[in-house]
C-alpha cells in the first residue's frame, strides 16, 4: 500500500494532484447545508473523482488518500461570483480619474465614454486577444477563491463582435479549472450606428437566435434602465430570449427606479442585479415569483454610490440575496468576493452570516445551479483558508484568505499560511 501523503495547512502543501483527498481536523466546516453555515468543527471531508464523498465528525483517511491537515483553519465552499463581465478590450482608468474630479457616470455615459469606450476597444479585439486577457482575469479571480462564475458579453453592440465574446467565453471555460457560465448581454446600451427601435430589433431578430443556434449562452441579460433599455423593450427582449430556451437575467433599477424588478417577476428571471432603487411593488412582485436579489456592492463602493439597496425589506419580503463583484472596466474591477462579503456588511448592513451566504449558496441559486455547499455528492470546490473563524471572513478588510483552492476536486492552488 502507498504511504499517505500528508501535507498540514500550515506549511508548503507540494505538487498539485487529482488523487483522492482527505481534508483533516478541520476547525470549523462551513458546509452552508441548512439555513445557516451549516458549521461543522473538527471535521472531515473525503473527495472522490471530483465530488464531495463524505462529510462529518470522527472521518478517518482512506488508503491512497492524499491527506491535507486543516488544524486551525475554516474551510468552506468555493465561492460563486454570479455577476461578471471578465471579457473585454480594455481598462477605463481615465473615466476613474473623471469621476474623481466630480463627473457622475451617466454624464460620462451621455457623452460617448462609459460602456461605449469598452465597446470600441472590444470591436478593435481579436478573439484570441479577447482570450488572453480574459485568462488573466479569471485567473485573479481563481487566486481569490472564485471557483464559479457567470460571465456576460455585452461590449460588442452588434453581432459579429456579441457573438466573437461569446466565443471567447467557451474557449476559457474549456481551459480553466472554474466552472464558467455564459450569458449574452447584448443588450447593454445603444451603439451609436443606430437607434434604440432599430438595435432592439436587431437584438431580437438576428442577435439571438445566432446565440441561441450556437449554444453559446445559458441565459439572456438586459440592462433595464429609463435611459437605456426601459421596461417595455426589456420586457421584449427577455420574452424573445425565453422563447429560444435562454434564461432571463436583468440589470434592474440602478440608476433610477425603471420598473426593472417588476419586469424581472413578469418574465420569470432567476435573478435581477443592482436593485439600488426597485419600487416595493417590484420587489413584493420578485418575492412572490422567487425571483433572487443580486446585490453588487463593490460597484456603489467603486462608484461612491450614495443610495443603498432596501436589504431589509428584501429580507422582510424572503428574497434571496446574493452577491457579486460585477468585475467590469468601468464601474467596479474588484475581481475577488472576501472583499464583497466585507462591502456588504460595512455598506449594505448585511450580516456575516447572510455575506457569506450571499458569496456561495445563495449566488448558486440565482445561476439555478448546484454549487456553494459542501455535500455528499455535490462538485468538489472547496477553500482552505488561514482564518480561524469564519467572522475573519469580513473582518480582514483586504486580506486574501485562501491558502487552498480545490476546484472540481483538484488541488489548484497551495500557499504557505502566514
Amino acid at each position: 500500500m502507498k504511504k499517505e501523503e500528508t501535507s498540514t495547512c500550515a506549511g508548503c502543501l507540494g505538487p498539485s494532484t487529482p488523487q483522492p483527498l482527505f481534508l483533516s481536523n478541520v476547525a470549523q466546516l462551513l458546509t452552508l447545508t441548512g439555513p445557516g453555515l451549516g458549521i461543522v468543527e473538527d471535521a472531515g471531508v473525503r473527495i472522490r473523482d471530483s465530488l464531495v464523498a463524505e462529510v462529518g465528525t470522527g472521518l478517518e483517511p482512506g488508503p491512497g488518500e492524499r491527506v491535507i491537515d486543516c488544524r486551525g483553519c475554516v474551510v468552506l465552499p468555493g465561492f460563486v461570483d454570479p455577476h461578471t463581465h471578465p471579457v473585454f478590450g480594455g481598462w477605463r482608468h481615465e473615466e476613474f480619474e473623471q469621476r474623481l474630479a466630480g463627473r457622475s457616470y451617466r454624464e460620462i455615459a451621455e457623452a460617448g465614454g462609459g460602456i461605449l469606450n469598452t465597446v470600441r476597444t472590444t470591436r478593435a479585439a481579436s478573439e484570441d486577444e479577447l482570450v488572453a486577457s480574459g485568462r488573466a482575469r479569471l485567473a485573479e479571480m481563481l487566486d481569490w477563491g472564485t471557483t464559479t462564475l457567470e460571465a456576460k458579453s455585452g461590449y460588442g453592440l452588434d453581432t459579429e463582435t456579441e457573438l466573437r465574446m461569446l466565443r471567447a467565453i467557451h474557449r476559457l471555460a474549456g481551459e480553466t479549472p472554474q466552472a464558467v457560465i455564459p450569458t449574452f448581454l447584448g443588450a447593454h446600451s445603444v451603439p451609436p450606428e443606430t437607434s434604440r427601435d432599430a438595435y432592439v430589433e436587431l437584438v431580437v431578430d438576428e442577435m439571438l437566435p445566432r446565440v441561441a443556434e450556437a449554444g453559446l449562452a445559458r441565459f439572456c441579460d438586459v440592462f433595464c434602465e429609463n435611459f437605456v433599455f426601459p421596461a417595455r423593450e426589456s420586457r421584449r427582449i427577455l420574452e424573445a430570449a425565453k422563447a429560444l430556451g435562454l434564461w432571463p437575467r436583468i440589470h434592474a433599477d440602478e440608476i433610477e427606479s425603471s420598473g426593472g424588478a417588476e419586469v424581472a417577476a413578469e418574465v420569470g428571471a432567476l435573478a435581477a442585479s443592482h436593485l439600488l432603487r426597485p419600487s416595493d411593488t417590484g420587489l413584493e412582485a420578485m418575492a412572490r415569483a422567487g425571483v433572487a436579489a443580486e446585490l453588487l456592492p463593490g460597484t456603489c463602493f467603486f462608484l461612491r454610490e450614495t443610495a443603498k439597496p432596501p436589504v431589509a425589506r428584501m429580507r422582510e419580503l424572503g428574497i434571496t440575496i446574493a452577491l457579486g463583484t460585477d468585475l467590469n472596466p468601468g464601474s467596479s474591477t474588484l475581481a475577488g468576493q472576501p472583499l464583497t462579503i466585507v462591502l456588504a456588511c460595512l455598506l449594505y448592513g448585511l450580516t456575516i452570516v447572510e455575506a457569506i451566504r450571499g458569496v456561495t449558496v445563495n449566488a448558486a441559486r440565482g445561476l439555478s445551479i448546484a454549487a456553494g455547499t459542501i455535500e455528499p455528492g455535490r462538485r468538489a470546490d472547496i477553500i482552505i483558508t488561514d482564518l480561524p473563524d469564519y467572522r475573519h471572513l469580513a473582518y480582514r478588510v483586504g486580506h486574501n484568505p485562501c491558502r487552498v483552492i480545490i476546484c472540481g476536486g483538484t488541488v489548484v492552488k497551495e500557499e504557505r499560511c502566514a
